[in-house]
Formats: C-alpha cells, sequence, structure tokens
C-alpha cells in the first residue's frame, strides 16, 4: 500500500501560488487539493473555475477539487473544463448524490463523496460500490488550521470497513488538521490519501515539509495488511 499526498492550496500564499504549488510537487506531493467554498454551504468564501484553470497551467499532478457549495450540479461542467481531474461533492449538499457522482464520471473525472464530521458512514451504503474517492472532514469544514477531531479514525476505519463489504476500490481521503502527528494513526486506520494545507504551506520550506509528512505516514502503512489499488473505480 501507498499513500498520497494532497497539498491543500487553501492554506498557500496566494501572491506566489505557482511558487508554492511546485516546492510541493518537488517534495513528492501525488494531488493538488483545491478547496471551493461558497459562503453558504460552509461559512467561508474561497475560488471558483478561473483559479483551477490558473492552476492547472503550473500544476504537473492531478488536481482534486473539493465541492464545498450549494448545488453542485450547477458547476461540474465549468470545473472539469477549468481542468479538476476529480470532482468531490458532499453527501449533504445534493438530494440526488448518484445522479450527480454519475454525471461527474460521465465528463472524465474520478468522481467523490464527502461527509462532514457529523455525518454517518451509512450515508454512502447505497453509492460506494459506484464512487472513486470517499474523502472524510476530521474538522469541521470552512476554514484551515482547525484542529483535528480526535475521533476521525474510527471513521475511517467504518469506510474501510464499508468498502470491503461492497468490493468497492474507492481510495479514502482525509482532510482537516492532518499533521506529522497524526499522519500515521490515519493512514493505519485506513486511509489512501491525507489532505494537508496549512502542515506543508505553512512551514517555512514548503518542499521539506511534503517530504517529513509522507515520513511521518510512513511508520502507518506497516499496520496495513493487503494492498490497496491506487486506482478507484473506472477513472484511474
Amino acid at each position: 500500500m501507498s499513500v498520497r499526498i494532497a497539498a491543500s492550496i487553501l492554506a498557500a500564499d496566494f501572491a506566489a501560488l505557482g511558487e508554492a504549488i511546485r516546492a510541493a510537487e518537488e517534495g513528492g506531493a501525488d494531488w493538488i487539493h483545491v478547496d471551493v467554498m461558497d459562503g453558504h454551504f460552509v461559512p467561508n468564501i474561497t475560488m471558483g473555475p478561473p483559479v483551477v484553470a490558473a492552476v492547472k497551467r503550473v500544476a504537473h499532478v492531478p488536481l482534486d477539487v473539493h465541492l464545498m457549495i450549494t448545488d453542485p450540479d450547477r458547476y461540474l461542467e465549468a470545473f472539469a473544463d477549468a481542468g479538476a481531474s476529480h470532482l468531490i461533492v458532499h453527501a449533504e449538499a445534493t438530494p440526488h448524490l448518484h445522479r450527480t457522482i454519475h454525471r461527474i464520471q460521465e465528463l472524465g473525472l474520478r468522481a467523490g463523496a464527502a461527509l462532514n464530521p457529523s455525518t454517518p458512514v451509512v450515508a454512502l451504503e447505497e453509492i460506494v460500490a459506484e464512487l472513486d474517492i470517499v474523502l472524510l472532514m476530521s474538522v469541521n469544514p470552512g476554514f484551515g488550521g482547525q484542529a483535528f477531531i480526535a475521533r476521525s479514525p474510527s471513521k475511517v476505519r467504518a469506510v474501510r470497513h464499508l468498502l470491503e463489504q461492497t468490493g468497492s476500490r474507492a481510495l479514502v481521503s482525509i482532510d482537516g488538521g492532518i499533521d506529522m502527528g497524526n499522519a500515521a494513526m490515519v493512514v493505519e486506520a485506513g486511509a489512501d490519501v491525507l489532505v494537508a494545507g496549512t502542515t506543508i504551506f505553512g512551514a517555512r520550506d514548503t518542499r521539506e515539509a511534503t517530504v517529513a509528512l509522507r515520513r511521518a505516514a510512513t511508520p502507518g502503512l506497516a499496520s496495513v495488511e493487503g494492498e490497496t489499488p491506487l486506482t478507484g473505480g473506472a477513472h484511474g
């Protein structure tokens, strides 16, 4: 099993975003994570398709776009056209999650569903076999730099159990408060992808911080039995 690092640009210096992305990639970041917030679904406003398009011009790794917005279906094509590789929508944000997931996949992108901390894993039971990514929030979404919610590893285990029960090959991603102290813990619990913003871009040396986070996660790999595919669903 191999862990992936998704560097979240929410914590980056937007005056030097290209340099920050290059440093993260030099440190081995596998994905660039883009948080899209609308000030309605979450209490913050961030970026939209033009920023994704700008990031696409400088990034050499897949863009992992996390839509924390109301009515995400209205914007799927816009983010696909901007260069997203993955689109993740919240289970809480759409009443027709199955249709939304399939529309993302029709656009040729990996499709993911995210769960807020208070949303139970069972919310994904009917769709998980068709997902490429399950994203678990380990903070309440809206702002970077928050403290990791302590019971998050147990939720990772619950998702991993659900994937095994359904035969899903989805990747398990975790986002919020990920740092050197808890990286190994969540990987041991079953996370495939660590989304990190402040830990990477808030450090003095972005490249070295990215390297250090992967190193910190490595001890957890020895505790996970078997191999987990590095691609999810049919859109790897």
